[in-house]
């Protein structure tokens, strides 16, 4: 397998795993003292990280959640927040001018602010009241599952949050297994349409924002193809006039609530493209996690998937990851 460390994957896990119990002594700080809100705002990907969470929020419970990205929030404000709202940020490196200049409208009004970033000593931790540092690279999203989890238990609404949180404890190494299992057919794909000029990708529930995220971030930031994403409700409405046999569209399919969602936009793209994809998180086991927690984890499975897709068209097209025009250079 190319650009693959399984050492290093399993190591990030555990460092993030090792800070449990402080993720959790947040978790209880913030139930103790009391929230009108929970609010999510970064910019990026990392916003499009989070929002599965808020889902989980609405999907489990009556605690009332909201988001903005950061420059919308920042431009516009938000009437829901108090100095009683707790938000949650989070950006790898730590210095994203937007989530910043929203981490300090959000203290002015007396937000108590929670950073999630992938450096220590940032300025978004130095504006913040709780940090987690979550190193180098994925599962950072693990931080959001025992944080929420453990909110949400506190709520009375994830009874099933302390084995869910054990078993957490072998979600990197099990990503690890779903990156070996999917190399092959990632390879494959990546083979057939890393020169495509036009894609479309496909998600809906909670893994709308990983196939928002993967087309802006990956295919577009990254390795600049050209891409449009839609959620799969939408899908019906504009862009299935665009499909002609010889257009790319690459579905993600969840084990949310959503599924049957995905599923109708299967029925029609592989009925109308000769290029239609699909990634289903359903196929990929995940060693030592209990089956019933499956539909919480479609985020993380499809995101390892990817993964290796994008490792694959990085080494067949000679195109780096990391190389930027725009982004970071200034000029904006």
């Amino acid at each position: 397998m190319i650009n693959f460390n399984e050492e290093q994957m399993i190591k990030n896990g555990d460092i993030i795993y090792s800070q449990r119990e402080s993720i959790e002594k947040i978790a209880d700080t913030l139930t103790k003292d009391g929230f009108d809100l929970l609010f999510f705002t970064s910019s990026g990907g990392s916003m499009a990280m989070m929002l599965p969470f808020e889902l989980w929020i609405n999907r489990n419970s009556s605690i009332p959640s909201g988001s903005m990205i950061s420059a919308d929030l920042t431009a516009m404000g938000c009437n829901r927040i108090t100095d009683k709202t707790a938000a949650f940020l989070t950006s790898k490196s730590g210095d994203t001018p937007d989530t910043l200049e929203a981490a300090r409208y959000l203290k002015q009004k007396g937000v108590r602010l929670v950073s999630v970033t992938g450096v220590p000593n940032s300025p978004l931790e130095k504006l913040s009241d709780f940090c987690i540092t979550y190193g180098n690279g994925r599962p950072q999203e693990l931080v959001f599952y025992l944080l929420i989890g453990r909110l949400l238990y506190n709520r009375g609404a994830f009874p099933d949050y302390p084995r869910f949180a054990d078993e957490m404890k072998h979600l990197a190494s099990a990503l690890v297994a779903v990156r070996k299992q999917a190399d092959p057919f990632c390879l494959e794909y990546a083979e057939k349409y890393c020169r495509e000029p036009y894609h479309i990708w496909v998600g809906s529930g909670d893994l709308w924002p990983v196939a928002y995220s993967y087309s802006m971030c990956t295919l577009e930031e990254s390795l600049w193809l050209k891409t449009k994403s839609v959620s799969s409700p939408e899908f019906f409405h504009g862009t299935l006039e665009l499909l002609e046999e010889d257009v790319c569209i690459t579905l993600l399919m969840t084990q949310g609530p959503t599924r049957f969602l995905d599923e109708k936009v299967k029925l029609f793209a592989s009925q109308h493209t000769k290029k239609f994809t699909c990634f289903d998180a359903e196929n990929y086991a995940l060693p030592g996690i209990s089956s019933s927690f499956r539909s919480l984890l479609s985020p993380v499975i499809i995101a390892a998937v990817l993964q290796r897709v994008s490792k694959n068209m990085e080494a067949i097209t000679g195109h780096s990851l990391d190389i930027r025009r725009y982004y970071r250079k200034g000029g904006y």
